[in-house]
């Protein structure tokens, strides 16, 4: 105690003692800058900007899309944890949940709100605010659609990146009466809850009518209603099963191929997940690529940059996959016209 109190009233100690809090404060700070435990002396970071992340699914099945979103970001200098921070919000495939989520995200006063997976998502988006900067990944015409009233000058609040995976859902009948010219009827699987499904079917019907074929077009509400959909194309066959591009279809890729081996029933969808995971191809963009753009986008909205002033990135890449594994195990004989013109052959 006498030593102490000696101590504070020497002046060279009173210096040393403001040396080591002075010290104590910047490695506390460094500490807390690192995103790690300060303990009672840590000094709070400066305040990351929080970009709002809604989600159609949930993290695992959309970890290949997360990361190239946050690859996007990191081109323009965004790091999450380090300079940005995202909150998420997962609707679990279930479409009604998508408002209510991304009412919860502007009440968070998140900087800017991402709204990649489709439509749904975007729309959803759109209704929650007219003021905090949105950026969309999806399918499909967005002016059509209603989500920005122009293409190179999007005005209001949203801009994104869009792909050509709807406007291709008539391609993957045509690839797959190519590989199965004698059938005659098709099956098609359309989520009724999708605001590009009316427009899709209008194409394949369209489609079918050249063709010369029929469909039978089955709406899909939940999981369960996939192996009824299989079970009943299977009973008929020749027959071929032709799914709409819908984010809800291409994130459940394993599962529809599963489906597929058993039932050894022909199918297309618009993921090349699908034949990766085992069924007969895929029709579809890049979501790699469309993910990347959003999180590149997003982050130059972060930067200040206006909805307004960036146009809408339109993705035309398309790719063909075709596993001619699945192919030989269903007994289909892909034509060479179509394997040249693939883009990718599973052997």
């Amino acid at each position: 105690m006498t030593t102490q109190r000696r101590r504070a009233g020497d002046p060279r100690s009173a210096s040393r003692l403001q040396r080591r809090q002075i010290l104590a404060w910047l490695g506390g700070a460094a500490i807390g800058t690192r995103g790690g435990h300060a303990g009672a002396r840590a000094q709070p970071s400066p305040a990351q900007p929080v970009i709002g992340y809604l989600g159609l699914e949930a993290p695992e099945p959309y970890a290949s899309r997360l990361a190239a979103f946050r690859d996007g970001l990191a081109e323009a200098g965004f790091v999450e944890g380090r300079n940005v921070a995202i909150a998420f919000r997962w609707a679990e495939g279930r479409y009604e949940r998508l408002p209510d989520l991304a009412r919860e995200l502007v009440e968070h006063r998140v900087a800017v709100l991402a709204a990649p997976g489709g439509a749904p998502v975007a729309l959803a988006a759109k209704a929650a605010t007219a003021t905090i900067p949105i950026v969309f990944e999806m399918g499909g015409d967005p002016v059509a659609l209603g989500v920005v009233q122009d293409l190179a000058r999007p005005r209001g609040n949203l801009t994104g990146v869009s792909s050509l995976s709807v406007e291709v859902s008539r391609k993957r009948l045509e690839f797959l009466h190519e590989a199965m010219p004698a059938t005659t009827t098709f099956a098609v699987a359309f989520n009724p809850t999708s605001p590009t499904a009316p427009s899709q079917l209008q194409s394949l019907h369209e489609a079918a009518e050249i063709l010369g074929v029929r469909l039978r077009p089955s709406p899909v509400a939940d999981e369960a209603d996939f192996a009824p959909i299989f079970a009943g194309a299977a009973a008929q066959p020749p027959a071929g099963l032709v799914f709409t591009s819908d984010p809800y279809f291409a994130l459940r890729s394993r599962l529809l191929a599963d489906l597929a081996t058993r039932h050894a029933l022909p199918a297309v969808t618009q993921s090349r997940d699908f034949p990766l995971a085992g069924g007969l191809m895929s029709y579809g963009g890049d979501f790699t690529q469309t993910h990347r753009l959003a999180g590149l986008y997003a982050g130059r909205l972060l930067k200040g940059e206006r909805p307004s002033d960036l146009p809408v990135q339109l993705v035309t890449k398309v790719e063909l996959f075709v596993n001619l594994k699945a192919a030989a195990a269903l007994g289909v004989t892909v034509p060479p016209a179509l394997l040249s013109a693939a883009d990718t052959v599973l052997e």
